[in-house]
Parts: C-alpha cells; structure tokens; sequence
C-alpha cells in the first residue's frame, strides 16, 4: 500500500512539475517578439545619437560662420574708422590691427593676480578700531553734568 500511494505521488508530482514546466518554458514566438523590441530601440537610440551628432555639428558650424561675419564686421569698422576719422580719433575708436585686441581682453592671465579690495579703514595707531567694528565711527555720548 506504501508503494502505491509514493508511487502515485511521484507520478502527480511530475505532472505538476510538467504542466509548470510548460507554463514557465520560452515561448518562441515571445522570444521573437523580444529580440524584435530590443533592436527597434537600439535603432531608435542609434538615430538619436546620430541627431545629436548632426546637431551639434552643424551648431560649430553655425557659430564659426557667425564668428567670421562678426571678424569682418570689426575689420570693416576699423578701415572705415582709419579712412574717416583723424587718426588720433580712429586709434581710440578701434585697433587697426587686425590680430588687436579690444581693451580688457587678454587679462585672463591676469585674473589670479587680482587683489581683492581691503574691508577696513586705515588706523591711526594701532589701538584705534577698524572698519569693520561695530563702533567704528560712532562718537560716545559724554556725560552731562547738572
């Protein structure tokens, strides 16, 4: 009787496992669909980069043809301002160098050596109060007297 009842368990046991088995095992046809959704999204993220990539192309295009209009226009300027200003006019107005630069630039280099400017007051001796005091300034109410 033991050998009827393991056996018919083991025997339900395998149908149960087949029939999950089945349930849980790839289906082709959704596997196929799978690959099918994976490469449409990287064609769809390939395309992207591309247009990102014509994009900013075409941007540094963009700004080196504005750069160059903007360079002819300055070089104009600076003829015109040469051939119908007197000269010491024409020399305050706009370099005559084409390679010249406009006033302050150039000082990049020059940024670290910047000194920031001095919060304070110069002090009479060295006792006096700064700036920055909170009384500084501000002259004590004498005492009056009766």
């Amino acid at each position: 009787m033991t050998w009827i009842i393991v056996t018919s368990c083991l025997l339900i046991g395998v149908i149960i496992g087949l029939l999950i088995g089945g349930r849980l095992s790839a289906n082709p046809n959704r596997v196929r669909e799978l690959e099918a959704e994976i490469k449409a999204a990287q064609e769809k993220e390939r395309r992207y980069r591309d247009s990102v990539s014509d994009h900013f192309s075409m941007t540094a295009d963009l700004v080196h043809h504005m750069t160059e209009s903007y360079r002819e226009v300055y070089e104009h300027l600076a003829s015109g301002a040469q051939d119908l200003c007197p000269d010491d006019v024409a020399s305050k107005l706009l370099p005559s160098r084409p390679d010249a630069k406009f006033q302050g630039e150039g000082e990049d280099e020059e940024i670290g050596a910047l000194v920031p400017p001095k919060d304070y007051a110069a002090k009479a001796t060295p006792d006096q109060k700064g700036a920055l005091a909170e009384g500084f300034g501000l002259e004590k109410p004498t005492p009056q007297e009766d």
